[in-house]
This record gives C-alpha cells, sequence and structure tokens, in this order.
C-alpha cells in the first residue's frame, strides 16, 4: 500500500528528481538511450523566463515518485489553447495507488482553468496498461491522424533546402 502523497507543482529544487523519473519513463519505455536531458537543460527549460514546459511531482514525504511534464498548444479552429501531456509517469512501485489518476486530475483542473479545449497525449502502442487506464478516466484515440516527426539529418536538410 502507498502512503498518502501529495500533488504540486514543480520547483527548481526538483530538477535532479524530474530528470530521475524522466530517465526512469526512458528506462519503461524501452528508450533509455534517447535520453541526452541534463540537470542544466531541465532547469532551464522549466524555469527560465520563458520557459518551454511545466512540471507537476507526485510526492510522498520528501520522495518524488511520479510527474506529469506538459505545455500548451493552439487551437486555431477553436481560438483557444490544448494542454498538452508530453510525459506522465508514476515509479512502478507505486502504480496502481491513485497518483497517476491524481496527477490526470490535476492537469484537467489546470486545463479547464486556462479554458482549454481539450487535453492531447501520446501513448506507445504497446503501452497497454495505461492505454486501458487512459480509456477509464474517459479518453480516447484521435481518428483518421497519424503522428509525424522530422528530426535529425531530415531536419537539417529541410532547414537547409537540400530536399531530394
Amino acid at each position: 500500500m502507498t502512503a498518502p502523497f501529495t500533488i504540486r507543482g514543480a520547483r527548481p529544487s526538483d530538477t535532479p528528481a524530474i530528470l530521475r523519473l524522466l530517465r526512469g519513463l526512458a528506462e519503461y519505455e524501452h528508450l533509455a538511450q534517447e535520453v541526452t536531458a541534463s540537470e542544466t537543460g531541465l532547469h532551464d527549460a522549466l524555469f527560465a523566463p520563458h520557459p518551454r514546459i511545466q512540471a507537476i511531482v507526485a510526492s510522498i514525504g520528501n520522495e518524488s515518485v511520479g510527474l506529469a511534464l506538459y505545455y500548451y498548444t493552439f487551437s486555431t479552429f477553436k481560438l483557444c489553447p490544448n494542454l498538452f501531456l508530453e510525459d506522465l509517469f508514476v515509479e512502478s512501485r507505486h502504480r496502481g495507488s491513485g497518483i497517476g489518476l491524481a496527477l490526470m486530475r490535476h492537469l484537467a483542473q489546470c486545463a479547464v482553468s486556462e479554458r482549454c479545449a481539450r487535453m492531447e497525449w501520446r501513448v506507445l502502442n504497446w503501452n497497454q496498461p495505461s492505454i486501458d487506464f487512459y480509456r477509464r478516466i474517459g479518453s480516447r484515440p484521435i481518428e483518421g491522424w497519424h503522428t509525424r516527426q522530422l528530426g535529425g539529418d531530415a531536419l537539417a536538410a529541410l532547414a537547409e533546402g537540400n530536399l531530394s
């Protein structure tokens, strides 16, 4: 049984714990080799004068055991923001204790208070426990859309106008 937990906005002193949790997420998703983030870079992304992302953490006592990283996008059709959940992670020993639901509820409250049209996120197609969780809270897949990504050499080539 998990001890009582708290959900709160991240503070600069949380940076090392947030990076540890992000590495835990990457390991869970079999993407540990993709992590190049540093504490300094993460701190700047979260707490610079114009932060790129926001974070909430779930803590038991003084230990951070879960997190959600998010940012706002914009719906041009609705002319209002959307909350985009980039990462949601709860350490394995605390899953099933309500922490993930509390993190999502907190984000939903943020989205409602910011008058967002919706919350959106991605989930790996093999991650059935997460897919089931998201279905239980009322989410649905976005039909008719494919997620695309452009990076590395292809991104540089497009930026430079070097298309084949």
